[in-house]
């Protein structure tokens, strides 16, 4: 898959270390960088990008994943999950459709971090699947 990062200052190391290890998951990795004071600026540029179908997915992080969360949710096309355990991180994909994980680098450690990624992109999303009217009803309103 075709994932890209993107993050604030507080998680430039955090980002660092979760893109070798999904480097090493065997995905190709693409860095949006975290230059920006602004986290929602780089949270609108990995959303309009994976909404535009650039990339497979995105991981976007701050110090808490709230305010990037928030921020790549107003890209239309853009589903951002907001996770920190390994239950949230299988269902963003799963039952949510999400194509955008944010994580917290002042709130989880690298170890669970990586887990989380492993776990979310592993999953894949079953559009026939017990979710897909819930799924829809966003889409749809999202359109009107």
């Amino acid at each position: 898959m075709k994932i890209v990062f993107g993050c604030d200052s507080n998680a430039e190391e955090f980002k660092q270390k979760l893109m070798e290890y999904t480097k090493s998951l065997g995905h190709e990795v693409t860095d949006f960088g975290d230059s920006d004071p602004v986290y929602a600026n780089v949270a609108f540029k990995v959303a309009k990008a994976v909404a535009a179908k650039e990339y497979d997915r995105g991981i976007l992080l701050c110090g808490t994943g709230i305010g990037v969360s928030i921020a790549a949710n107003k890209v239309k096309g853009a589903y951002a999950a907001c996770i920190h355990d390994v239950y949230q991180a299988q269902r963003a994909e799963l039952s949510n459709h999400a194509n955008i994980i944010t994580m917290g680098a002042q709130v989880i450690g690298i170890e669970l971090g990586k887990q989380l990624i492993k776990e979310y992109l592993s999953c894949t999303y079953d559009p026939e699947g017990r979710s897909k009217d819930k799924v829809q009803r966003i889409i749809d309103f999202e359109n009107e």
